[in-house]
């Protein structure tokens, strides 16, 4: 593994919210509502978490930007890997 995929694995572990965020996508595209009523955190930490990783090109918006309800995300390939390497490793 690439140093820059470390550095990636080691940004999400640092918070709980993007670990919870990332793991609930791994699982399949989801809402912002969706994410927060599957993890038990609030809309505004999955909103934050969700950015954050986006930020990151792990997760990406799948709906058009103009969209204010309703945006579904979904995890990158990067963010698949840098997910896989989480577990992998037991960094939870």
């Amino acid at each position: 593994m690439v140093a820059t995929e470390w550095d990636d694995v080691s940004y999400v572990i640092s918070s709980r919210y993007r670990i919870a965020t990332l793991r609930r996508l791994s699982d399949g595209p989801a809402t912002p509502s969706r994410i927060a009523d599957d993890t038990g955190l609030s809309v505004a930490h999955v909103s934050r978490a969700l950015q954050e990783l986006r930020d990151h090109e792990l997760v990406e918006l799948l709906v058009s930007e103009d969209r204010k309800k309703g945006r579904v995300y979904g995890i990158t390939d990067r963010g698949n890997q840098v997910w896989e390497t989480i577990e992998t490793e037991n960094m939870t």
